[in-house]
């Protein structure tokens, strides 16, 4: 009982400094996302919303870790019922809201503030899931895409865009740089947030990945679970069913 209070202690006090770290990159975390990523990131959503529109007709979705709402954004293309985006960053959520306000896309999407690993939904509330660049950002990786099953219904899909590393060995080589050195440096030059970025480059090389991510999702209870992998294996997208 006495672990299982210390270990909650430790895990909201890990949201609260992670929140208050994106709070703190909210107002550049937009451009810092499409000048870091040269762009891609934008493909790669679409690539992500793609999964859910080709099982899912008019599907209420939810969007863990939503930060400024572009995966919301995106996913309403797909025409579905609705969109919730929810987050633990208020600044974030600021911006995803008026990001939406001025593409009138208010009775779509609604963003709420709440805990990834303690979804603030009840069971069985929505038909898919979807996460981009948050699961690194989970205390408890498990924990949170757990969650993500509980709210969806039964056969619902979930799906996961996240970094990855590249395996060639000259790719490799040269990605390792720019995580390590180059993106920290010009994160706190437009950011002035020096360890966010340091925080992102750490975040992604200890990111279970591949067939170790792919075992966490299936003891979270998702099945049917595969792996693409994009642009030189710089990022992936994982989708799974609910069992």
């Amino acid at each position: 009982m006495k672990e299982r209070k210390e270990r909650k202690e430790r895990e909201e006090a890990d949201e609260k400094g992670t929140g208050r770290m994106f709070d703190s990159i909210a107002w550049r975390y937009d451009f810092l996302n499409h000048l870091l990523s040269f762009g891609i990131d934008r493909s790669w959503r679409r690539r992500a919303v793609r999964e859910i529109s080709k099982r899912c007709i008019n599907p209420r979705i939810i969007d863990v870790a939503s930060g400024t709402g572009d995966l919301a954004i995106e996913a309403s293309r797909m025409s579905p019922s609705g969109i919730t985006g929810i987050d633990i960053s208020e600044k974030m959520l600021e911006i995803a809201r008026k990001k939406i306000a001025d593409k009138k896309l208010d009775s779509v999407i609604q963003f709420v503030k709440c805990e990834s690993e303690n979804i603030c939904f009840e069971d069985e509330s929505f038909d898919a899931a979807m996460v981009a660049f948050g699961v690194r950002n989970f205390s408890d990786p498990l924990k949170g895409l757990s969650e993500m099953r509980r709210v969806i219904r039964e056969g619902g899909i979930v799906v996961v865009l996240e970094f990855s590393r590249p395996h060639g060995t000259i790719f490799k080589h040269f990605y390792n740089i720019y995580f390590r050195y180059l993106l920290p440096f010009i994160g706190s030059l437009f950011s002035g947030h020096k360890e966010a970025y340091r925080y992102l480059n750490e975040s992604v090389m200890n990111f279970p990945e591949n067939g170790e991510f792919i075992g966490i999702m299936t003891s979270a209870g998702f099945s049917g679970i595969s792996q693409t992998r994009m642009t030189g294996g710089i990022a992936s997208i994982y989708t799974g069913v609910r069992k």
